[in-house]
């Protein structure tokens, strides 16, 4: 059963107005408007949100800023640290210089307090 020709002319030149009565019975121009409205909604919303995105990864930069200051402040404090450490290691390499210095000289006065005696 095949469609004339007839109707299928007049089924495209219908075709709008009944795709048009189909969506909540508005006119061809009156949806064509909402639909632009919609499109420029959503353009305005997705603005908003890259400015948002935006603002977000600022702030995002700045505490990564605020974070490397702190690393900076920790490392010149284990730079101290070091410091004291090694000025620590220094004054217990001379004590134990004279410690050693002190043993073998009571050594040698011991043992030639011994050979004296003996």
């Amino acid at each position: 059963m095949a469609l004339a020709e007839e109707d299928i002319a007049f089924i495209k030149q219908h075709l709008g107005e009944w795709l048009a009565e189909q969506s909540l019975g508005k006119p061809p121009a009156v949806y064509e408007i909402e639909l632009r409205e919609r499109m420029v909604r959503v353009e305005e919303e997705l603005k908003h949100q890259r400015e948002l995105m935006r603002q977000g990864f600022e702030a995002m930069a700045k505490r990564f800023e605020q974070v490397d200051k702190r690393f900076e402040q920790v490392d010149k404090r284990f730079e101290q640290v070091d410091k004291r450490f090694d000025e620590m290691l220094k004054r217990h390499d001379h004590q134990f210089l004279w410690l050693v210095g002190f043993i073998a000289t009571s050594a040698g006065l011991l043992v030639a307090a011994m050979r004296f005696l003996l």
